[in-house]
């Protein structure tokens, strides 16, 4: 047993004959009696105390203390009573990634994690309170499925850092009994051909390009905001993609491609052609902005598409102003209502154009790993998730070379 148990009704002192003796202290009868003490891991002491009749329980506790120190897995109890907020705040300060990227989780665990469990303090968790956790974001009907997940995935990634960190023995999010939320399994339902000139004919004649690239090169809006006269390489036929735009906390910034993935994609003529036309008509515009974040080194880049002033094309008013107004004019939305506002067009967005180009290529036969690499994904399993059902179907291929061989061994 590690440390001592100190009885604090009682203490010892020399009796008449100069034996020790046990007299009651001014704190007796009052309060709790025993103080269970150790010295932790960092050289400070700790303790705990029990009430009167519980000794056997304070010697539980320390022979506990003991047992976790020799296995590695203490938990210092005054560092663990740090709230799931507290702690979650310190964190995101810390965590590694991109500013654009922590501004969104710290949004979902103010809004959503902090107001549910931020009270909590980490050495309190257990798997039941996980389980509410998910329960709740389930039924909030503001919340949707996704959007629930990418929440718990954020709670996940905190507690884990809280046990990296020694203040949990474990990640309650990993009990069997617990699971992430569920989120429906929308399909994508990739643009036709014509509906994807429509939405380009119903642009201003300076954003047709764009279409373009995303369609023909399978870009992602940043992707084709940042794009500059560096990426294109004409001769060789290939379009490299270094670089979008984010917006950071209202402010515009270039960075790395989504994941970090720079790439090379195949630059069709057809496209080539359209933004040979697109840089006669409209000369790109050197535009400087930070990089990674606001306060990031300034970088400059010759850029492809800018507003009617020269500057910037800002994704928010972009897809209000002109592209909202040009699924309306191709069919895919409603006009606009009396208040002048559209409906929403989330599966209608630019990222359209992405689903257009990688059901082109699956529908010519391309591998699942080169479609892959073209969309940038982390890798080809997200490919598959997002885009398998759009892949002709086996079936056919299956009987015929599996009667081939048949035929052949029964000749």
């Amino acid at each position: 047993m590690a440390g001592h148990i100190q009885d604090r009704w009682y203490k010892t002192e020399p009796g008449p004959d100069g034996k020790p003796v046990k007299v009651k202290t001014p704190r007796y009868g009052t309060g709790m009696r025993y103080r269970a003490r150790y010295i932790g891991p960092d050289g400070t002491e700790k303790s705990k105390s029990f009430p009167d009749r519980q000794k056997r329980l304070a010697e539980q506790w320390l022979t506990e203390i003991a047992s976790d120190m020799t296995r590695h897995r203490y938990i210092d109890p005054r560092a663990a009573r740090i709230t799931f907020k507290t702690y979650a705040e310190r964190w995101l300060r810390t965590h590694g990634i991109d500013p654009a990227s922590q501004v969104v989780v710290e949004q979902r665990l103010r809004l959503h994690a902090f107001r549910l469990i931020g009270s909590r303090p980490l050495d309190s968790f257990r798997p039941e309170h996980i389980r509410e956790l998910v329960s709740a974001l389930e039924n909030d009907p503001a919340v949707s499925g996704g959007y629930a997940r990418n929440i718990y995935g954020d709670v996940r990634a905190v507690l884990s850092a809280a046990v990296d960190d020694g203040l949990l023995p474990r990640n309650p999010c990993s009990a069997k009994s617990v699971r992430p939320p569920a989120a429906e399994q929308r399909r994508v339902v990739p643009w036709l051909p014509r509906q994807v000139r429509a939405v380009r004919a119903a642009l201003p004649q300076r954003y047709r390009p764009m279409v373009d690239v995303g369609a023909g090169c399978g870009l992602r809006q940043g992707e084709i905001v940042g794009l500059a006269e560096d990426a294109l390489d004409f001769d060789g036929g290939v379009l490299r993609v270094v670089r979008q735009v984010k917006l950071i906390r209202g402010k515009a910034v270039y960075a790395p491609p989504k994941c970090n993935k720079e790439r090379d994609v195949p630059l069709p003529p057809s496209v080539a052609d359209a933004l040979r036309a697109h840089m006669d008509a409209y000369k790109p515009v050197e535009i400087t902005l930070p990089w990674r974040k606001p306060d990031g080194p300034k970088v400059s880049a010759r850029l492809l598409f800018t507003n009617t002033a020269g500057g910037l094309v800002w994704r928010s008013n972009f897809n209000v102003q002109v592209w909202k107004p040009a699924l309306a004019a191709a069919g895919l939305i409603s006009e606009a209502g009396t208040d002048g506002k559209h409906q929403s067009a989330r599966e209608h967005g630019m990222h359209a154009l992405r689903h257009f180009y990688a059901s082109v290529l699956i529908d010519a036969g391309e591998s699942v790993k080169a479609v892959s690499e073209y969309l940038g994904h982390s890798d080809p399993g997200l490919t598959l998730r997002v885009y398998a059902h759009l892949m002709p179907s086996s079936q056919e291929r299956t009987h015929r070379a599996v009667d081939a061989v048949l035929r052949s061994v029964n000749r």
